[in-house]
């Protein structure tokens, strides 16, 4: 994005200087890390009104677990979990906000309740409609990249060039979107780390990380307390934040612009200790 990206709520997405930090709120109790399970709309407004406190740059309100494993969730439902939440949170807060949905029905009641974003792990894949509602609600469009679905996706990935095959998937993504009338400072990219990937993998992508932004747009990445982060610190998901902030920091360092995380605080003095050593010339 080479300028501000106005958002349908009226606010700006703005990743020309320190990447943006997107603050986790599922409106469920699925989730892989117990501390990001909220039990009802009250307690996941009030998970995200923290989170705004705190500094989140971005909100991403989630209805349907998307970790490995998890089952499929009705459009209906998902809709009851996310609607009055954002809208809430919309009447006191004007920190732009992302869902995570890949359901054009959900996305569009969503956008009306006062959504910006749409953060779709299917990259437009799951229903034809998400493209063309995003061009027509000028809401910008994280596309992912998996392999499988949610509920199988970790029963033997396997790939022979991770990171070619990545960039070509998100190459591809992008022009979907293009296609769909989605303009380009509209299109984020995400690798998808843990979705599909086995340890080799997701260290990989992170390694090369460059290689993904050689594509031309900016890179959202989730690893926050992942299982990747347990692997490599042997660590239970309450212990993960240490190596989790390590982990966004290489991220940054190659190029990330969005980090997606479930402790706000701490990612936010991340990014401003490596933008301030990062804004000095040599």
């Amino acid at each position: 994005m080479k300028s501000p990206v106005k958002l349908p709520s009226g606010a700006l997405l703005d990743l020309r200087g320190p990447p943006l930090v997107m603050a986790i709120v599922n409106c469920t109790e699925d989730s892989f890390y117990p501390g990001s399970r909220n039990a009802g709309s009250e307690a996941a407004l009030e998970r995200a009104l923290v989170a705004a406190e705190a500094g989140a740059d971005i909100i991403d309100f989630g209805g349907e677990s998307t970790r490995p494993g998890a089952a499929y969730v009705s459009e209906a439902e998902e809709r009851r979990r996310l609607v009055s939440v954002i809208r809430a949170f919309r009447e006191r807060k004007q920190t732009p906000v992302s869902v995570d949905t890949r359901k054009g029905t959900v996305a569009r009641a969503a956008l009306e309740a006062g959504a910006d974003i749409i953060n779709d792990i299917s990259a437009l894949e799951d229903d034809p409609a998400l493209g063309p509602l995003c061009a027509e609600w000028g809401a910008p469009v994280v596309l992912m990249h998996k392999k499988g679905v949610p509920v199988d996706m970790q029963e033997g990935p396997f790939y022979t060039d991770v990171v070619g095959e990545v960039r070509s998937y998100l190459s591809a993504a992008a022009r979907r979107a293009l296609a769909a009338g989605i303009p380009p400072e509209h299109i984020i990219l995400d690798p998808g780390i843990g979705f599909g990937k086995r340890r080799e993998d997701n260290l990989a992508l992170l390694a090369r990380l460059e290689e993904l932004g050689a594509l031309g747009y900016p890179l959202l990445v989730g690893l926050s307390r992942k299982t990747i982060i347990g692997d490599l610190t042997g660590r239970d998901v309450s212990a993960r934040l240490a190596g989790t902030l390590a982990a966004n920091a290489l991220s940054i360092m190659k190029g990330a612009g969005i980090i997606r995380v479930h402790d706000i605080a701490e990612a936010v003095d991340l990014v401003k200790v490596i933008s301030a050593v990062q804004s000095v010339n040599p």
